[in-house]
């Protein structure tokens, strides 16, 4: 067993019974050890959900960085589209994000803001966009995947007279990034 194995199981689990569910104890059990061994690669459950979190973050970790000439609108919309998507790609991914710190992931979130201001986005804005969005993806994949009502159905107690559209989660989210990206726009030098 080492600290790669561990994880991957944890991650298993975590798809499996949900984050509310993943103990220690269960793990270990999982794993056919005593609890006391994982404390040898992880000394606490958050090191342990935070390293859970960085993997499972692995597949946009690994999305191409942006280089001039691309069009910094164009990749600002795919880079959150791929944050999004790796979020849904675990059970609970976006509860197990949140709260966690990138720090293997600082040198890319750099090269980003260095593309984002290179591009005509002055400083701060680009750092505020990019986390807006970063929140803006988070609590719309929380939404997502907290509800268990039917895809694209009125929601309970809703008032079926009303001509209120029932908008899916995609488009909620679409409608709401470009909200973030044109506003962004609007501050974009030359």
């Amino acid at each position: 067993m080492n600290r790669g194995t561990v994880i991957t199981e944890a991650l298993d689990l975590l798809d499996e019974v949900g984050l509310d569910a993943v103990s220690t104890r269960r793990l270990a059990k999982r794993l056919g050890v005593e609890q006391p061994s994982l404390y040898w690669h992880f000394r606490t459950k958050k090191e342990l959900l935070n390293a859970m979190a960085q993997a499972a973050m692995a597949p946009h970790a690994t999305v191409p960085l942006p280089a001039l000439p691309d069009d910094w609108r164009a990749w600002f919309l795919d880079n959150t589209r791929s944050f999004r998507h790796t979020l849904l790609m675990r059970r609970d991914g976006a509860r197990l994000h949140a709260g966690t710190i990138p720090t293997a992931d600082l040198d890319r979130i750099a090269r980003k803001m260095e593309f984002l201001i290179a591009s005509g986005v002055p400083e701060r804005d680009a750092q505020m966009a990019m986390l807006a969005a970063g929140r803006f993806t988070v609590g719309s994949v929380l939404e997502e995947q907290a509800d268990t009502g039917p895809a694209n159905g009125p929601v309970d107690g809703a008032d079926q007279s009303a001509d209120i559209p029932v908008i899916d989660h995609e488009s909620a989210f679409e409608a709401g990034l470009a909200l973030i990206v044109d506003g962004l726009a609007g501050r974009v030098k030359g």
